[in-house]
């Protein structure tokens, strides 16, 4: 696991304000307006009612705030695939199954503390983003798309900090574009897809090593019933028990959660 020796200082008693669950929309806002062209990147005003376009700059408002309710619907997923949700989830789920257990903890559950985790471990990040971002622009000390763009730096930030080189080498050699010079030469559309491929990778190898002792309980309760005849028996039903008691002697969540968070770089 990476950044095992990281400062996990950054991520304690966190000063995330209710602000920074508005700054998580800022990168989707930059997703939105970078497929758009420039002569239409501008902010439609929201208004109720149905009337005739009068011309193509009409037309060309009503087309910007279908594809902006588009991406905020798929909002979730975006941000999911952005932040270090898909590496804590992932995780969570390789450790329930190494535990075999069917329905404990519930999936509701998981996903519930998967999400506490990502608000935990993204707090700094997304503070940067509702300081330098969204703060300035509400009081209306910056443009809009100066405060996108200072928005997404944030994130590209961290998402570097957690890629894969070779990850983004496939993005790159796969779009076919030309080999950036610099991390600011690569675009939102690349290094997003570098990054999930990257958050699965890392999540696989922690998965990995959970299984391990788990998988040595197992082989070890199967040899024994085997030697005892009894091969009509179930070895789960013998190993759960032991594999239970086996993960809290060591405080297993807390190894889990710490080592989980320490990942991160």
């Amino acid at each position: 696991m990476r950044g095992g020796h990281s400062d996990s200082s950054a991520y304690r008693g966190g000063n995330f304000s209710p602000y920074s669950i508005s700054a998580m929309a800022f990168p989707l806002l930059v997703l939105l307006f970078a497929a758009l062209p420039s002569e239409a990147q501008t902010l439609p005003k929201l208004s109720v009612g149905f009337d005739q376009a009068t011309g193509p700059k009409d037309v060309a408002v009503t087309l910007e705030l279908v594809a902006m309710l588009t991406i905020f619907s798929l909002a979730p997923s975006i941000l999911i695939m952005m932040t270090c949700f898909t590496r804590v989830v992932v995780v969570l789920t390789f450790l329930k199954q190494a535990l075999g257990t069917q329905n404990a903890p519930p999936n509701q559950m998981l996903m519930g503390l998967s999400l506490f985790l990502t608000f935990f471990i993204m707090g700094p990040t997304f503070n940067r983003v509702n300081e330098e971002a969204l703060q300035p622009y509400l009081e209306e000390k910056m443009d809009y798309k100066v405060a996108l763009e200072k928005g997404m730096a944030p994130m590209r930030e961290f998402m570097l900090r957690q890629v894969n080189e070779k990850d983004l080498a496939l993005m790159v050699r796969i779009s076919r574009s030309p080999t950036p010079r610099n991390v600011d030469d690569l675009s939102n559309f690349t290094l997003i897809p570098a990054f999930c491929i990257s958050e699965l990778r890392s999540a696989f190898i922690i998965g990995f090593l959970i299984y391990i002792p788990f998988l040595v309980i197992d082989m070890v309760v199967s040899s024994v019933l085997m030697s005892m005849g009894m091969m009509m028996l179930p070895p789960i039903m013998i190993s759960t028990p032991f594999k239970l008691i086996l993960f809290v002697l060591v405080d297993g969540w807390n190894l889990v959660v710490q080592q989980l968070v320490l990942s991160f770089r």
